[in-house]
């Protein structure tokens, strides 16, 4: 079972395209079955879609962001359809919020959170 985020959202606030713009940039979606040094089917990039509304934006992205070349080689996310949700435990819940200075949210999560506040500013609360 992959570690996986659900996104539950206002779509008058913001859209399936933003959240996979946001998903695109954080992570790298070129990496089968790795993230850093993190390796195994549980950190495969992969979107689970809802209706074939969701599957349909992804791919487009996909296919655009392959054919642009925004990355060196290939995007291997996969789409997936969604089945269930299995909440994670209560310690891995706001997980970087509770560990800050662990060496592995300083040096893996804060940089992207970094770029994510760096390029999304327009889109944070106050």
């Amino acid at each position: 079972m992959p570690e996986a985020v659900q996104i539950t959202f206002d779509n008058a606030k913001t859209s399936v395209d933003e959240i996979l713009k946001v998903f695109f940039t954080v992570h790298d979606p070129t990496s089968l079955n790795k993230q850093g040094d993190d390796v195994g089917t549980q950190y495969r990039s992969v979107i689970f879609y809802r209706n074939e509304k969701q599957r349909n934006i992804a791919k487009s992205i996909i296919d655009d962001l392959n054919s642009e070349h925004v990355y060196a080689i290939p995007i291997v996310t996969q789409l997936v359809p969604y089945t269930n949700f299995y909440k994670a435990e209560d310690y891995h819940q706001d997980y970087y919020n509770q560990n800050m200075q662990a060496p592995y949210c300083r040096l893996v999560i804060q940089p992207k959170l970094e770029k994510f506040e760096k390029l999304f500013k327009d889109r944070l609360k106050n």
